[in-house]
């Protein structure tokens, strides 16, 4: 989950986003079912593009965006990328710190815990990723909470 909560409170073109949600996952030739997760979010670019959006729905909730001020933008948008480029086979390699170093002080709560998540969800949506991957990059990343979450 350290892709859900080690963002940022600035907005989603502040990388220069060129693609958009229909075009990240709209390739000619789908891959094939048995293909890794990586493979079937549409490689680099959709999660790029995926990580831009979120980010930028992040930065706008003000319930949690305080929680990322301070944050060097382009750093986080980079570990966060290799987290998800990496958790879902792709050839990227993580070079952030583990989620429990990173996210230990920040008084983190169940309920912050699960905005991000709905961000991430809805950002998934916009982008209309199928159902089976959805549930797979979720599934990859909750399991993160234990090491985050520090508040009640």
């Amino acid at each position: 989950m350290r892709l859900l909560l080690t963002l940022t409170a600035f907005s989603v073109c502040a990388f220069g986003c060129a693609t958009t949600p229909q075009a990240a996952f709209s390739a000619p030739n789908p891959p094939a079912a048995n293909a890794k997760l990586y493979q079937r979010l549409g490689g680099q670019p959709a999660i790029e593009a995926v990580i831009d959006d979120f980010m930028g729905r992040l930065a706008k909730d003000e319930r949690i965006n305080a929680t990322f001020a301070g944050s060097h933008v382009p750093r986080l948008r980079k570990r966060l990328v290799e987290l998800v480029c990496y958790a879902t086979g792709g050839p990227c390699t993580y070079s952030g710190r583990d989620m429990k170093t990173v996210h230990t002080g920040m008084n983190i709560t169940h309920a912050q815990f699960d905005i991000v998540v709905g961000h991430l969800v809805a950002t998934l949506d916009a982008f209309k990723v199928p159902a089976t991957e959805k549930g797979e990059l979720l599934a990859l990343l909750g399991p993160m909470r234990g090491d985050i979450v520090e508040a009640p």
